[in-house]
């Protein structure tokens, strides 16, 4: 029997941005009825075909053909008239409209006389949203339900807009469990219906129960695509990250200079049960002085949403953390500095340097109120501090006094290492801190950690780079869905371990979720 036409087909999609190619050369097809798995690491290039087929992007090369005629789209709206729906991970409706108002935006029922029929919009709205599960007062604004509640409707507007293909960015991402299984249900009827489902997910349990077909990305480029009972979760976990299965190092990898000594079996940091509604479950781990503890798993694992609850920048509904044997007080991030904590985040553009201002300035900016005295700062102190720090980390600029916006990657990251070690911290949370830095600059800021953790520094380090990862670390805790699946110590921190573990150990229900995803 013949498969049934392509609803969509995309050939040879390209998208460059300054200095980025965001998208080279990638293929698509998408059949009636078939859920397909989009998938791959930070940057891989999935928002960037997603905007591409609704509208936001126009390609720089490469066809589109959706429904057997070649289109280009100039605006999501047109996309979604012509029957692409997509569902962000933000709720993207208006937060001051009521739910019904939401729900039937821009096809709002109207009586005989034009004007909006409110009754009958409430009273469908209503039977809509029931079908999903979710009983609201359709009535009130959307903004008092909650995450969950608004990711449903969100849902149901896009289903309901008689779409041929509906795209699925990380949905399950604010839903309950209940909510979760009611979305599954949701899915196997648009499939049922003949209906294409793009579904972004970095949650393997999803991707198998639900999908049949995959298209992994990397760097821009597709590198796999086919049906997903191929891949196991190991093979397709290797296929994201980029290693060969073949060539991973089963011995233990050589550290930068030698294993970490830790100078006290005590922990300087002890964080146990970290809980974040959504994000973070139960997650527990420690570093003693001196050791460089590795955070693993694939993008969406719990990674960042871990050093940011530790320190302070995510507020946690519960879990207790200790620095150097003293409870933590209060979850905000001043406490967790004055405790010693110090996070370099992983966007340093949005949320680390501030471009304006000078190296000096940069360096300077945390430790300021330590550096005044009655309110007057210390010029002295800080071009002391900022001199050493200048000199320690070798930063390249014309002066401490020129602008960080226009140093390189590299030394803009090592200024914002200055900062926070300026502040004598215990436990430095280091996030991808060598992305986007040329191979010369990610060396000296491996070797900086190195250095650091020498001097008696707790420092937790991730990673989206196996090699790195592995190298840097002395443990590697791994994460999954937000919560820890595993620890590696020792001769375990390898590359086939480490995948292994993110992978699930084995795929011993991958047969059985195929046959019920298939099933329905």
């Amino acid at each position: 029997m013949a498969p049934p036409a392509e609803v969509l087909a995309v050939r040879g999609l390209s998208k460059t941005f300054p200095g980025v190619r965001a998208l080279d050369d990638v293929d698509l097809t998408l059949h009636p009825g078939e859920v397909h798995a989009l998938i791959g690491e930070n940057g891989a290039g999935k928002s960037t075909l997603i905007k591409l087929l609704t509208g936001v992007y126009r390609p720089d090369a490469g066809d589109i053909t959706f429904q057997g005629r070649k289109v280009s789209f100039a605006t999501p709206l047109e996309a979604q008239k012509a029957g692409i729906s997509t569902i962000y991970q933000e709720v993207n409706l208006i937060p001051l409209l009521s739910v019904a108002r939401n729900l039937f935006l821009g096809r709002e029922p109207r009586n005989r006389f034009g004007m909006l029929d409110v009754t009958r919009m409430n009273r469908e709205a209503e039977e809509v949203l029931g079908t999903y599960g979710v009983r609201v007062d359709v009535r009130q604004p959307l903004r008092t339900l909650g995450v969950g509640a608004q990711q449903m409707v969100a849902l149901a507007r896009a289903v309901a807009t008689d779409a041929r293909i509906v795209v699925m960015d990380e949905p399950t991402s604010s839903l309950e469990p209940r909510e979760v299984e009611t979305l599954f249900s949701v899915i196997r009827r648009l499939r049922d219906a003949g209906i294409a489902v793009v579904y972004v997910s970095h949650r393997l349990d999803e991707l198998y129960a639900m999908c049949s077909t995959v298209t992994v990305l990397r760097d821009g480029r597709r590198v796999h695509h086919g049906p997903l009972a191929d891949l196991d979760r190991l093979a397709l976990v290797s296929t994201m990250l980029g290693r060969d299965l073949g060539d991973v190092r089963e011995e233990g990898a050589t550290k930068f200079s030698g294993d970490h000594q830790a100078a006290d079996t005590r922990p300087v940091l002890q964080a146990e049960g970290l809980t974040v509604p959504h994000k973070l479950h139960d997650v527990s781990l420690s570093i003693r002085p001196g050791e460089v503890v590795g955070l693993g798993g694939l993008l969406g694992s719990g990674r960042t949403e871990t050093a940011k609850a530790v320190s302070g920048a995510l507020a946690r509904s519960s879990g207790r953390i200790t620095v150097a044997g003293v409870p933590l007080r209060g979850g905000s991030t001043p406490a967790a500095i004055r405790a010693g904590i110090s996070l370099l985040p992983e966007d340093r553009k949005s949320e680390g340097i501030v471009p304006g201002l000078s190296v000096r300035e940069n360096i300077a900016l945390a430790a300021l109120p330590r550096l005044s005295r009655f309110g007057l700062v210390s010029e002295a102190r800080v071009d002391s501090i900022v001199d050493t720090f200048v000199e320690r980390l070798r930063i390249k600029a014309s002066s401490p006094h020129q602008k960080v916006g226009e140093l390189s990657g590299g030394n803009q990251q090592k200024v914002l290492l200055a900062r926070w070690l300026a502040m004598n911290p215990k436990v430095l949370l280091l996030d991808e801190p060598t992305r986007g830095i040329d191979v010369g600059a990610k060396a000296e800021v491996q070797k900086l950690v190195d250095e650091l953790a020498a001097d008696g520094l707790g420092v937790l380090l991730i990673s989206s780079d196996l090699e790195e990862l592995i190298e840097g670390s002395d443990r590697v805790v791994v994460l999954k869905d937000g919560a820890v699946v595993g620890e590696l110590t020792g001769d375990d921190v390898t590359e086939d371990k480490l995948m292994r573990t993110i992978a699930g150990g084995g795929d011993p229900a991958h047969d059985a979720a195929k046959e019920a995803a298939t099933d329905g």
